[in-house]
């Protein structure tokens, strides 16, 4: 840059030449009027002009020095002038080149500036790609990802991340997707049906595109629709081998699992089995009076009132039931 012109002109030194002169002038004719005083006085006895003369010649040695220091004074004072003078155009000129860089850097394109902290911006944005990754944002990290490629031209390094976002977002999937099955198998095998549904629903919300996910509401009812054949395969049996109790107690699970239709078709078989539990009940309550095991007697009987209320036998057992419960509070007679 080529260097400024002094703001101020440089100060000169005083001319004292002429002064000195002067003094010199002033001093000589002094002495001449001394001189012509000390005449007149030897020969005339005139003193006065001697008298002059001396105020000449002493008024001149005391204001010579004098004005000699006033010369050196100003001339030192123009050197500090001069010196001050200089340093500030020294000073003006640093300013000067100060505005000039801030006026080039002001005018450095965008483009410049983000060459010149693409590295700083580029760290930053890898921190902040492995903050989104560990908070779970994956979405976000893979944005930021895609910010490396598209504001820096590093495909590499973008795949590179792309890759760890997505085998971090699918570990932590399929970790998900583990424990709630575990979840859902244990409420199958519990037949929590509607419960296993609404977990699997929940899951679909947070994983919509896992085909593992997806099928599980199908696998939930494939399920239950196997253990409603169990059911149905296990009362057919129990009927078959006439076992009445362990009939009417799958009937009560296999309640739950039936469609109109399918109760309405198993009508008929349903009715024999009630009837049969009647016949059986009615059987045991007889035997148990003849035998006059009275406790036995009264269990039977509650058993006829609960479970069939509104049969004529419930209506004789009830009848029944209060002299029943009197002998059986009577004491056993003694044996011989």
């Amino acid at each position: 840059m080529e260097k400024r012109s002094s703001a101020f002109p440089s100060s000169q030194p005083p001319q004292t030449t002429t002064g000195a002169w002067n003094y010199l002038i002033a001093l000589i004719v002094s002495l001449a009027i001394l001189g012509g005083g000390v005449y007149l006085a030897a020969h005339d006895h005139a003193w006065h002009m001697l008298a002059a003369g001396c105020a000449c010649v002493v008024g001149v040695l005391i204001t010579w020095p004098i004005f000699e220091g006033l010369v050196a004074a100003r001339r030192s004072s123009a050197d500090s002038v001069g010196v001050a003078v200089h340093s500030l155009n020294e000073r003006v000129d640093q300013l000067s080149g100060v505005l000039t860089m801030i006026s080039e850097n002001q005018l450095l394109s965008d483009r410049a500036k983000s060459v010149a902290f693409r590295e700083k911006d580029r760290d930053a944005i890898r921190r902040a790609i492995q903050e989104e990754i560990s908070s779970g944002d994956y979405e976000a990290a893979l944005s930021l990802a895609n910010e490396i490629e598209r504001g820096f031209g590093y495909k590499q390094e973008a795949d590179r991340f792309r890759d760890e976002i997505n085998e971090k977002r699918n570990e932590v999937m399929r970790q998900r997707i583990m424990e709630v099955v575990a979840v859902i198998d244990r409420m199958t095998r519990a037949e929590q049906w509607p419960e296993a549904s609404r977990e699997a629903q929940q899951l679909i919300a947070q994983f919509p595109n896992n085909e593992q996910v997806k099928n599980l509401p199908a696998e939930i009812d494939a399920r239950r629709q196997q253990h409603k054949k169990q059911l149905i395969d296990s009362w057919h049996e129990a009927v078959a081998r006439k076992d009445t109790d362990g009939s009417i107690e799958i009937l009560k699970k296999l309640d739950l699992y039936l469609t109109p239709s399918e109760a309405e078709a198993m009508q008929d078989a349903v009715r024999g089995v009630f009837k049969q539990k009647q016949e059986n009940l009615r059987t045991q309550f007889s035997v148990a009076v003849q035998d006059h095991r009275w406790a036995e007697a009264i269990r039977v009987g509650e058993t006829i009132i609960r479970d069939f209320p509104n049969t004529q036998m419930a209506h004789e057992v009830r009848d029944r039931m209060e002299a029943l419960r009197k002998r059986a509070a009577e004491p056993e007679p003694a044996t011989a």
